[in-house]
């Protein structure tokens, strides 16, 4: 009976025993950690320094530098016109446009004619009576005594005089009013619209068309306040002085649904802000724009609207930056040790694609400029594209790939040592 306890306690010691030794025997496990954060692949550019030119965007309507009203001074009837009278026609400066019918005022003009002889056929006849009138009073024996004016006509022959001027002023005014039926142009120009045809009794102002000069024509352009230190205007000061610079301008516009462009050039500038835009208002020029140097393009059109490019000032050292790589208007991210991190920016100057950075930037940082999600500072990074070139980047599995290999080489190696 002992013997049996004996027995059974040995086999417990030894199953004791069996089951330490494998306990101490079982490897250890190995500690990992957080599994890798993935890495975004980003394009980006590399901030360079660079004189820039500053261009405005503006915009308006097409304008003559003169436009006027073509009026009839004496009444008549439409008996020519010029073939370049009507809508669109162009015309020289002193080139006749209309004729009224003149014959009552030729008529008028033989009349003042005539009353001019009269008159100095008159005037003729008072200057002889008083030279008569002198030799009379000598031969009566009153030498020694000067004769009145009444003796010697003098008030006659004023008469006389003033009647003879008179007489001259009414031809000079029939020839003038012939003058008017003939309706010569004012200056190089343009018809705008018609409004009499032949035919037509004209009276005393009435319009005979509208004609605008085409020797220039004006946009007038609104700059916002903010975009006026980027651009050296012209200006007039009382003494007379101005200053002479004339910003070039570049007008464009899709009217016949492809884009046409002239250049003209910024003049003057108006006298007030506009108070309820808060922009001033400046004038662009574009000359001669009916010439046949313009033949290779549709001409402008009074009325046309057109948008407006303003060369503006250039300065050195200018950061650039494309609007795409903003966030909110006010922040980028750079790429810093390959990882990501956020700059707060102060804009300078901006437009619709671009914007100039006054604070918040430097040289040679690594600006992402293609777009990202909800990300934080910190994030890792591949930089796939810098200014516009492809960076090979290594994916996580060849690097695991690699690295295998490697250890594969090595265990051969030792391996073979031993």
């Amino acid at each position: 009976m002992k013997s049996k306890y004996r027995l059974t306690a040995m086999i417990v010691v030894v199953v004791v025993g069996a089951v330490a030794l494998i306990q101490s025997m079982k490897p250890e496990p190995k500690k990992r950690g957080a599994p890798p954060t993935p890495a975004i692949n980003v394009q980006a550019q590399t901030i360079r320094t660079d004189s820039f030119t500053f261009t405005l965007s503006s915009f308006g309507v097409v304008k003559p530098r003169t436009q006027s009203l073509l009026q009839s001074q004496v009444s008549g009837e439409v008996v020519w016109l010029s073939s370049q009278f009507r809508e669109g026609g162009f015309f020289s400066r002193g080139d006749v446009l209309v004729r009224l019918d003149d014959r009552d005022y030729r008529a008028k003009v033989q009349t003042a004619k005539a009353n001019v002889l009269s008159a100095e056929q008159t005037l003729v006849e008072e200057k002889a009576r008083g030279e008569q009138a002198l030799q009379d009073w000598a031969r009566l024996g009153q030498a020694n005594k000067a004769p009145s004016d009444l003796v010697l006509r003098k008030p006659q022959l004023a008469a006389a005089e003033a009647k003879l001027m008179s007489a001259q002023a009414e031809l000079a005014s029939a020839e003038l009013a012939l003058s008017r039926t003939i309706i010569k142009a004012p200056f190089d120009g343009r018809v705008l619209s018609k409004k009499v045809d032949l035919g037509q009794l004209a009276g005393n102002n009435t319009q005979l068309a509208e004609i605008y000069a085409t020797d220039y024509v004006e946009v007038r352009l609104p700059l916002k306040q903010k975009d006026l230190p980027f651009v050296t205007l012209p200006e007039q000061y009382r003494e007379g002085a101005t200053k002479a610079t004339e910003p070039v301008v570049y007008l464009e516009s899709t009217l016949y649904g492809k884009p046409e462009q002239w250049q003209g050039r910024i003049v003057r500038t108006e006298s007030a802000i506009d108070s309820n835009a808060q922009q001033l208002y400046v004038i662009a020029q574009i000359d001669d724009p009916f010439s046949q140097q313009h033949q290779n393009k549709l001409p402008l059109k009074i009325g046309q609207y057109v948008t407006a490019k303003i060369t503006g000032n250039t300065l050195a050292a200018q950061i650039r930056i494309a609007n795409k790589a903003l966030y909110q208007n006010s922040y980028v991210f750079v790429v810093k040790e390959g990882t990501l991190q956020r700059r707060d920016l102060t804009l300078a100057w901006q437009n619709d694609t671009h914007s100039v950075v006054a604070k918040g930037l430097e040289n040679d940082d690594v600006l992402i400029v293609s777009p990202l999600g909800q990300v934080v500072s910190g994030t890792k990074v591949n930089v796939v594209e810098l200014d516009g070139q492809a960076v090979e980047v290594k994916s996580k599995r060849r690097e695991r790939q690699d690295d295998g290999n490697i250890k594969s080489r090595s265990q051969t190696t030792q391996g073979g040592q031993s």
